[in-house]
């Protein structure tokens, strides 16, 4: 797949062009969006949402071959515009709805995702974000710095400084390999 070939035809307003583009990170796109939303149609409707701003802002993207590293900052931006906008609204069904949908879940998964967010709960909210993009998502440090807008050094440090302050919580080895270069 020629991405900047993709890229420039969905700037001449080709949909069929930014659909394959989509379409070829879309597992990777659903796990960054579900990392931070927590459930899957919250997940889905972010998703939807950054292809309707792909499409109407694909125009302004400067450099084509940047389109995936634009596209997910764009969908980690439309996240915490959503989460934050959650926060301050919380409706009863969606409540209710979601404590069906993890009633549903197996409760083995259950377990791990409660032990993982007993993990993480320690960290303040930069940690955290920069310890599941890394772990959870596979991202290397530069992607993450582009996602967050922040430099590399800083990405390193976060994680670096989570996993020091999870290893003294709850005991463990193994930090000093994960400070290495970027990837």
């Amino acid at each position: 797949m020629n991405v900047v070939r993709l890229v420039k035809k969905a700037k001449r307003g080709s949909k069929d062009a930014l659909l394959e583009l989509i379409m070829a990170e879309k597992d990777a796109m659903y796990r960054l969006a579900l990392t931070y939303m927590k459930n899957e149609h919250d997940a889905m409707d972010v998703l939807e949402e950054m292809i309707v701003r792909l499409y109407e802002s694909i125009g302004q993207l400067k450099k084509e071959e940047a389109f995936y590293s634009w596209s997910k900052t764009i969908l980690v931006n439309l996240c915490k515009t959503t989460l934050r906008k959650q926060k301050k609204v919380v409706l009863i069904d969606n409540w209710l709805s979601s404590k069906e949908e993890e009633q549903v879940e197996s409760a083995e998964s259950n377990g791990q995702q409660l032990e993982i967010a007993e993990m993480l709960s320690i960290l303040n909210a930069n940690q955290k974000e920069a310890i599941q993009l890394k772990y959870l998502l596979d991202l290397d440090y530069q992607s993450i710095a582009d996602l967050t807008n922040v430099p590399v050094g800083t990405v390193k440090s976060r994680v670096f400084q989570g996993l020091r302050k999870m290893k003294e919580h709850f005991g463990g080895e193994g930090i000093e390999k994960d400070r290495g270069s970027v990837e």
